[in-house]
């Protein structure tokens, strides 16, 4: 279930179970659901697909917080490597080496294919003529949303593109 802040901006996903409990605890309001129904020993309710909840809650925007995966790097990256365009033999590839002092942040760290990740072995973008095709920066809450949920259901884009 995608989960909606009261402002409409996705900030999770969560089981059906969990979504349940939110509306049933009157603080979620369903804005999507699916033709199915979910039965309960005293009542039928809508399967939810998407919920919006009722108040505002204050989602931590803090970036040392948001975990660097492969994933989530291969996500924002579009699954392509920023070097080449591949989509084949994805690595993680470090823009500035850390043997020259580059970081392992949002900002220093690209999708690259393996056959490019070996060109440019250990030097700067500049030296190896390798500039990644987009300036890295740490990814919106929309990339976190699809790494959780690889296949965005059809109900959920609407909310996902805002």
């Amino acid at each position: 279930m995608l989960v909606l802040n009261a402002t409409f901006e996705p900030i999770n996903v969560c089981t059906v179970r969990r979504a349940v409990v939110l509306l049933l605890k009157e603080k979620a309001e369903v804005l999507e659901h699916a033709e199915y129904v979910l039965h309960s020993g005293s009542s039928t309710v809508p399967r939810p697909v998407v919920i919006r909840l009722v108040s505002y809650v204050r989602v931590p925007r803090d970036t040392h917080r948001r975990k660097i995966t492969r994933r989530a790097v291969f996500a924002r990256d579009n699954w392509t490597c920023q070097y080449c365009g591949s989509r084949a033999q994805l690595t993680v590839d470090h823009v500035i080496p850390r043997s020259k002092g580059g970081d392992s942040s949002w900002e220093n760290i690209v999708a690259s294919c393996a056959p490019c990740n070996r060109r440019k072995g250990d030097a700067l973008p500049h030296q190896a003529g390798m500039i990644p095709k987009r300036t890295p920066r740490t990814p919106g809450p929309h990339v976190f949303i699809q790494v959780a949920s690889p296949r965005i259901p059809t109900a959920w884009r609407t909310y996902l593109a805002a």
